[in-house]
């Protein structure tokens, strides 16, 4: 008999199954599920690691959450990731559509295209932002086909 490396409580084992059955979780907790369940039947950590194609280390990272979980935690909690700091979206999707828009609109009188830093300033003057750099208003329309050289109007003409 191959040795089991975990032993799932009957609850977490429920838990862990009717979750394991749902479409809208993440890849990264369906994965983490289907380590704990495999490992639960019997499998060793090499054939979880080729069966689901993750690492040895982050197996044991997963079995050392579960082992280790506080009373009363979810699946859920104990095998998501802790949430990370960082720097807050700025500009919301909403935003964004409309600096795209503006960029495929036609630029002002008395110039022939528009330029990352006109479109800065008008996105300001307008109020769609508060502040914005040009080189961001770049990074927002290089995720779009617009190209502010060609003398084409909008984002998706060619």
């Amino acid at each position: 008999m191959q040795k089991q490396h975990i032993q799932l409580a009957k609850t977490d084992r429920d838990e862990l199954e009717s979750l394991y059955a749902k479409t809208t979780l993440t890849v990264k907790l369906h994965r983490r599920i289907g380590v704990l369940l495999l490992l639960d039947e019997g499998k060793t950590y090499k054939q979880v690691s080729q069966q689901i194609g993750i690492t040895y280390p982050a197996i044991q990272k997963i079995c050392s959450k579960y082992t280790h979980k506080a009373s009363g935690l979810t699946a859920l909690e104990y095998l998501s990731d802790k949430v990370r700091t960082g720097r807050p979206i700025v500009i919301s999707g909403s935003e964004r559509a409309k600096i795209t828009a503006l960029a495929c609109s036609q630029p002002p009188e008395g110039h022939s295209g528009w330029s990352l830093r006109l479109l800065s300033d008008t996105i300001i003057e307008l109020g769609i932002c508060q502040q914005i750099s040009h080189s961001y208003v770049g990074e927002i329309l290089k995720k779009t086909a617009y190209n502010p050289i060609s003398n084409v109007v909008g984002a998706l003409d060619r």
